[in-house]
């Protein structure tokens, strides 16, 4: 057996079960949303800065004992990048071990000419272990969509090939929003507190809207020309999955920055955070 082995644990989320467990176990019970959500986005930095945000958008997905697996959708790839999947036949976490659907990966990847994702990423890992929390009993399909429209496209071929296969499944997009700050080399709107205002309400607010309108092709603009998304493959990829449901409409359900985490002054690097989702 070939198992993926994690590089995050102890640093960016927790190794510890219990400690997981201590984390994520009332994002269910407060959250103002029932479990039903078919796909949602996730942020997918450490939980320290954005986990709130990101458990509360996992615990969202419908959560009955029929679901087979969970798809986690990262990012991190250029326009020009292939279709990434992991092909292993377990990922490590927490818990133990999380098995990879490797028929359904194998038909999805060949239809996208896809490859294999031997490389070190947070987008996909940082949120396995909610997944496996949340969905103990589930398989998992580890991918990594690239930022163009054919994301969008891919989004819609998971769906029919899921239905081809009688798999019921729900969908993770991971992504972050604007990175700003000299962390990430892009300032434009200066320091403090005006330059966060213009984030939340500038910048990452116009790829949101985008996403809520289900307009891909603003969502991808915005995140190219603006730098308000680091993943939009993901979104993209989601978006299509839930328009293939006809299920087009979404919601957010949180947004926030990586600044809120900090008491004093707002720092000169932040990133923004969402959780948006489909029901």
């Amino acid at each position: 057996m070939i198992i993926r082995e994690p590089i995050l644990a102890g640093a960016w989320y927790p190794s510890e079960p219990e400690k997981v467990e201590d984390f994520l176990r009332d994002f269910r019970k407060n959250s103002r949303i029932s479990a039903s959500a078919s796909a949602v986005i996730a942020p997918h930095a450490g939980w320290y800065y954005s986990g709130n945000i990101a458990g509360r958008s996992i615990a969202s997905l419908h959560n009955n004992t029929d679901i087979d697996t969970v798809v986690i959708i990262g990012g991190h790839l250029a326009a020009s990048s292939s279709f990434l999947f992991a092909d292993e036949d377990a990922v490590r976490t927490p818990f133990g071990l999380m098995y990879i659907d490797n028929e359904l990966m194998a038909r999805l990847a060949k239809k996208l000419d896809a490859r294999s994702d031997k490389f070190q990423d947070n987008t996909v890992e940082i949120l396995v272990p909610m997944a496996h929390y949340f969905f103990p009993k589930s398989k998992l399909l580890w991918a990594r969509f690239p930022a163009n429209l054919k994301s969008f496209d891919a989004g819609k071929i998971l769906a029919q090939i899921a239905a081809a296969l009688g798999r019921s499944i729900v969908v993770i997009g991971s992504a972050d929003l604007t990175h700003y700050g000299s962390n990430y080399g892009f300032s434009p709107k200066g320091r403090g507190k005006a330059a966060l205002n213009w984030v939340k309400n500038t910048n990452d607010a116009a790829f949101i809207n985008a996403v809520l309108n289900n307009n891909p092709k603003e969502a991808l603009r915005c995140a190219e020309e603006d730098q308000s998304s680091c993943s939009a493959g993901a979104v993209l990829g989601v978006m299509g999955y839930s328009e293939q449901l006809g299920k087009a409409k979404a919601e957010l359900l949180e947004y926030g920055t990586s600044a809120d985490v900090k008491d004093d002054e707002t720092p000169d690097s932040f990133v923004g955070y969402a959780s948006i989702l489909w029901v």
